[in-house]
């Protein structure tokens, strides 16, 4: 009788845990700053919601465009590994600028080139972690990876959080020299990320022969273009966390406060990640990302009405629930619907979508909230009641939506 594999974390290959070692590395340096930025941008700059939005839809949306090339790029020259290698190091490289930033063009400019790093990176990264894998271990990899790079986020959290209690503890605002120490801190974990990779991983061997890869929704299959109707109706209403860091000091959260709420937002992230991908192996993909979707409507909802900076941080909390069910069970999908040929492809294409749809979903999110010249919008609870009603229907259509698996003779 044939011997079952085992599943367990510790049978995850090597190019699973480089990718996973460099993305706890890049986050801890990355969730230093990124998180506290919006807090920069009111707090410092004075720049309103609609401004914060417009930045962080530019940089995501514009960066995001890069992706889809570099998902082609690595199928055409059937390697993943250093095209991921050069697109952390250009995030490693363009983070400490932000200590210079005295204007919201200045931010955008460091925040888009930090942004154009992980889109050169994302697709050949995830590519290169379905490639290392086998399907019935797929959900365990990317949610372990997940894990990983979430731990990553509480480290940096962490870290963020002694700056910030040493320079200004009783602080409901945040200052510019607290802002960039932390620049200086995020420096030391984002050189290690890009050594990390570059010495740990490898690239898989390509077995069989494959032909250049067209960048074409027609080429990655109709479930896959169904898939991404769904996913972009989702992700429309998917507004940038940052409106949820604003959120947490409207509703009266210090400086503090808000890092604590983010600490435990990912420590639940982190917890959920990787039993949720093994799940995922088991019950199927679908099942857990509506499940996650749903969670994520109902806290949408509850920050939509929450009276207070505690309620905010219970809301956040909760949402690593959605984040630990969907975000890597998604990307193991996405490797369970294309031809293993086009893999780097179809996650360029996917990333490249949901970021140009970043635009669109943070600046209707700041328009929404504060509106722009003399209209004042809607208020503060009014982009989290149009994410929840977007994230509701499309868990519908998911549950609809029967998708055929590619056949696993394609995997290598």
């Amino acid at each position: 009788m044939e011997e079952k594999p085992k599943r367990g974390i510790r049978s995850l290959p090597r190019n699973v845990w480089a990718v996973s070692l460099t993305s706890f590395f890049m986050d801890t340096s990355s969730e230093m700053i990124l998180n506290v930025l919006p807090l920069f941008l009111s707090n410092v700059l004075g720049v309103r919601t609609s401004v914060i939005g417009l930045i962080e839809g530019i940089a995501e949306a514009t960066a995001s465009l890069l992706k889809v090339f570099s998902g082609w790029l690595s199928d055409k020259l059937r390697a993943r590994k250093w095209l991921a290698v050069a697109g952390y190091g250009l995030s490693a490289v363009a983070k400490p600028f932000f200590y210079f930033t005295n204007s919201w063009f200045a931010v955008l400019v460091v925040r888009w080139l930090d942004r154009v790093g992980k889109g050169i990176r994302t697709a050949p990264r995830d590519a290169l972690v379905a490639d290392s894998i086998d399907r019935d271990q797929r959900g365990l990899a990317f949610g372990f990876h997940r894990a990983a790079d979430t731990g990553g986020a509480v480290l940096g959290l962490l870290i963020a959080f002694g700056i910030v209690w040493a320079t200004q503890a009783k602080a409901v605002e945040m200052s510019r020299s607290t802002f960039q120490t932390l620049v200086i801190a995020s420096m030391i974990p984002g050189l290690l990320a890009v050594l990390s990779l570059a010495l740990g991983a490898r690239d898989v061997p390509v077995i069989r022969k494959r032909e250049a890869p067209k960048v074409t929704f027609r080429g990655l299959g109709k479930p896959f273009l169904t898939f991404m109707i769904i996913v972009g109706l989702f992700d429309l209403g998917n507004s940038s966390d940052a409106f949820l860091v604003l959120r947490a000091q409207e509703r009266g959260l210090s400086i503090l406060g808000i890092l604590g709420m983010l600490i435990t937002f990912n420590l639940v992230y982190a917890l959920l990640s990787t039993p949720a991908g093994a799940l995922s192996d088991r019950i199927g993909r679908r099942k857990v990302i509506i499940g996650g979707w749903l969670v994520y409507a109902a806290i949408y909802l509850g920050f939509a009405l929450a009276k207070t900076g505690w309620q905010v941080w219970l809301f956040y909390a909760l949402y690593g629930v959605y984040y630990g069910m969907a975000y890597g069970t998604i990307k193991a999908l996405v490797a369970d619907i294309v031809p293993a040929e086009l893999r780097g492809t179809a996650y360029g294409t996917y990333n490249t979508v949901l970021g140009l749809l970043d635009f669109p979903a943070s600046l209707i999110a700041g328009l929404l909230w504060q509106g722009v010249g003399k209209w004042k919008g809607f208020g503060a609870p009014a982009p989290f009641f149009f994410g929840a009603a977007l994230a509701f229907i499309a868990a519908v259509l998911m549950a609809l939506w029967k998708p055929p698996l590619v056949s696993t003779s394609a995997e290598k």
